[in-house]
């Protein structure tokens, strides 16, 4: 009898484990792939007119990219509440733009070689043909892109979701 109760005891110890883990990362991965799911979209639309080699297009991904963010961490804050610290919030967002990011650059991998092979001809008859690159580098270059805009990006909203230090004014 007394086995059976550790028994039940320890696997509601480890679903309430179990269900704290889930919680902490169902949003930042609900988020992610909402926004991979966003930049994989507005570039097939792009692909559509022809728009998706003029490197000016690609600027909308940061955009996209930063509404994403800035969702996830303003509803982790409302779901936190007082419990919202600054290294929690920015957990989110990085997780959140890593995920978008490597979601993308596996997209971006199988488009440029399964879907359309010559999509990076295409894209580079824009700089001089005096390089030699590969599909790997541009999707290295995709994927730094997306680490660098999700950090930058995390920084500055959490600037604005911090809580404040500063001492009241007396009048």
């Amino acid at each position: 009898m007394v086995k059976s109760q550790e028994f039940l005891r320890t696997l509601m110890i480890d679903h309430a484990k179990n269900q704290y883990h889930m919680k902490k990362w169902s949003l930042p991965l609900r988020f992610g792939v909402a926004i991979s799911g966003s930049l994989i979209a507005y570039f097939l639309v792009l692909s559509l007119f022809g728009w998706h080699t003029n490197p000016f297009f690609s600027l909308f991904n940061g955009v996209i990219t930063a509404f994403g963010i800035y969702e996830a961490i303003k509803m982790y804050k409302l779901r936190e509440g007082s419990d919202f610290s600054y290294s929690n919030g920015f957990r989110v967002g990085i997780i959140v733009g890593f995920v978008a990011t490597l979601i993308f650059t596996i997209f971006f991998l199988f488009y440029a070689t399964e879907i359309k092979p010559d999509f990076l001809s295409d894209l580079l008859t824009i700089f001089s043909n005096n390089y030699q690159v590969s599909v790997g580098l541009v999707a290295f270059v995709v994927a730094i892109m997306g680490f660098a805009t999700t950090v930058v990006l995390t920084l500055s909203f959490m600037q604005l979701f911090k809580t404040s230090r500063n001492m009241p004014q007396k009048s």
